[in-house]
């Protein structure tokens, strides 16, 4: 049985990011070129401003069709510039809305390829804030980097050869005070990046208090802690307020420290041009003009360091992402591996030990040998083990030694479809989804016609109940089957294994939620959908255990008694007394 390696979380997160941009290199490029002409456009109108400058000097020395033609330029220009920004923008979000499409689809795949054990202990909540919150803050992130960049880039690149034409002195004046915000962001950054990543952890644990609470209303309400259950949600909602608040206060000092050292730079253009009108080298024109570039030159880090804050959220939210996407995948498949569609349900479990933590022992040396069609009932006090070795049979979980065989081949051996397909599993737990009763009941088989449905739903003593709802077997359920009772949603649940009709059956507390009565008639029901197949019963009450072939009395992750429930009662052993004390206070 391999394992797959849990894969280290040793690239950085900006540069994996990007990776997943690389499919839309098309839309990155016509981005790119877009900004190209967009910043082109841009610092054309600086220089024809300084063109109708110096037409206007003086006196009587006005050319005004000079600088009304340059004006016209000036706003040709600037209507172009909005047009090629527009699309520059309309490709950048492109990119960005696919990059989160992809992240959420591969977050989606990857919840059906973690081990159980990882949705078992990652609140459910969690979960769901990295798919929609954090997927989110990448997504802003991007946008405002991305555009950022390519304007930006192009932006400092052509300012920097239009100063150097007008005057090397001047522009390197700029050139060697401006990095200063850079240094000055990039402090600021590292101090504010564990806020966000902070700040991210609480939003998936509010996400994860808030989905518990909304799906237990019933519960909160019957024990009257709606007012405690608000004092937890205002201590978690405070702690992500201050969080919140920490991480905005740090990284909006990013902002005005640069506007501060980019201000210097505008005053050493001012002072140095002056400098130079009045040595006769510059035009007031050429000045106006280099003063116009200066401020675009630092436009640039002004802009980066004002989304500071979504670009430190998107990466805390893109690590918490990567941090899921790296968790380790169930164990490999087999290379090959025949089908194994059709098994008779001779069940052998050897040696089998198994364990949640390694620091607390469930189930030691293990061993059961069922012959197909046999029933075996799993009895025993909370904790045993009883429904572990039922996610041991379906390989929710892999064994940590021994082995488990069906008709002499290990299940290790089979590909989790085949061995699933061979179960039909009720468990004590009823779960339906948000679609028509038909296709809730449909659920193992989506091809069956609605006469299969039905003859299914006859066998679970349901078909009169769906008959009587308002669209029949069309009836929408809502979510969590919320206008069902719990019985109700039971039955259907059993109805949709009956349909399936498997070789093994697998029924965890499957009848706990009905009435006695029809309680009856569903043990009628499941007794001939037995008959010839291979069963696991988990079952307290006793009484509807008596007819099994076997019962497993299981006590700490072992079996300490076998036998059928007259041979038990014989022995007056721990089923004895297990047994006798359900029916005590009938005495």
């Amino acid at each position: 049985m391999k394992k797959l390696k849990r894969k280290p979380i040793e690239e950085k997160t900006l540069p994996r990011l990007l990776k997943y941009c690389r499919p839309y290199m098309g839309q990155i490029a016509a981005a790119l070129i877009f900004a190209v002409i967009y910043v082109g456009l841009n610092l054309i109108a600086p220089v024809l401003v300084g063109y109708a400058i110096d037409n206007a000097i003086g006196p009587g020395k006005v050319d005004f069709a000079a600088v009304g033609s340059l004006l016209l330029g000036v706003g040709v220009a600037a209507v172009c510039s909005g047009v090629f920004q527009w699309l520059m923008n309309m490709c950048t979000n492109t990119v960005v809305y696919f990059t989160v499409r992809d992240l959420r689809r591969l977050i989606y795949i990857k919840w059906s390829t973690v081990p159980l054990s990882v949705i078992d202990r990652t609140p459910h909540g969690d979960l769901i804030s990295r798919m929609i919150n954090d997927a989110d803050s990448v997504g802003d992130g991007l946008m405002q980097g991305i555009t950022q960049l390519f304007s930006g880039i192009v932006m400092i690149v052509c300012t920097l050869v239009f100063m150097m034409y007008i005057s090397v002195t001047i522009a390197i004046a700029v050139v060697i005070i401006t990095p200063l915000s850079m240094f000055v962001a990039a402090f600021i950054t590292k101090i504010s990046r564990k806020q966000f990543l902070k700040q991210s952890q609480l939003q998936g644990e509010i996400s994860s208090y808030v989905d518990e609470y909304i799906g237990q209303q019933k519960l909160v309400k019957a024990f009257v802690y709606e007012e405690r259950s608000y004092e937890d949600f205002a201590e978690i909602n405070e702690r992500l307020r201050v969080c919140g608040q920490k991480s905005q206060w740090y990284s909006s000092l990013a902002n005005p420290s640069t506007r501060f050292v980019n201000s210097l730079v505008t005053s050493a253009v001012t002072i140095l041009g002056s400098l130079s009108v009045l040595g006769g080298s510059m035009s007031v024109g050429s000045i106006a003009t280099f003063i116009t570039y200066a401020n675009q030159y630092t436009k640039p880090f002004n802009e980066v360091t004002g989304v500071i804050p979504q670009i430190q959220a998107a990466m805390a939210g893109a690590k918490r992402i990567f941090e899921f996407l790296d968790s380790e995948d169930m164990s490999e498949e087999p290379e090959s591996c025949e089908e194994n569609r059709h098994l008779k349900g001779n069940i052998d479990i050897e040696n089998v030990s198994f364990s949640y933590t390694p620091a607390k022992k469930l189930i030691t040396n293990f061993n059961l040998h069922v012959k197909a069609g046999q029933r075996i009932a799993i009895v025993g006090p909370t904790g045993c083990g009883k429904t572990t070795l039922i996610n041991l049979l379906m390989r929710f979980y892999d064994v940590n030694s021994g082995t488990v065989k069906i008709d002499g081949k290990s299940i290790y051996d089979m590909s989790r479809n085949d061995l699933r397909s061979n179960y039909g599993m009720v468990l004590q737990e009823s779960w339906l989804y948000n679609a028509s009763v038909r296709d809730n009941i449909a659920y193992g088989r989506p091809d069956a016609d609605i006469d299969e449905v039905k003859a299914a739903a006859r066998k679970a003593h349901i078909h009169h109940f769906i008959e009587r709802l308002p669209d029949g077997y069309d009836t929408i359920i809502t979510e969590e089957g919320s206008n069902l009772s719990q019985g109700q949603r039971q039955l259907i649940c059993i109805a949709r294994v009956m349909l399936c009709n498997p070789p093994m059956l697998i029924l965890d507390e499957a009848t706990s939620s009905i009435d006695t009565r029809t309680e009856l008639r569903v043990q009628r029901a499941f007794t001939e959908m037995m008959k010839g197949r291979t069963s696991f019963v988990v079952a307290h009450r006793l009484s509807t255990i008596k007819e099994a072939d076997i019962i497993l009395v299981m006590k700490d992750g072992n079996i300490i008694e076998q036998g059928d429930h007259l041979s038990l009662m014989k022995s007056r052993g721990f089923y004895y007394k297990l047994y006798n004390s359900q029916f005590a206070a009938n005495r």
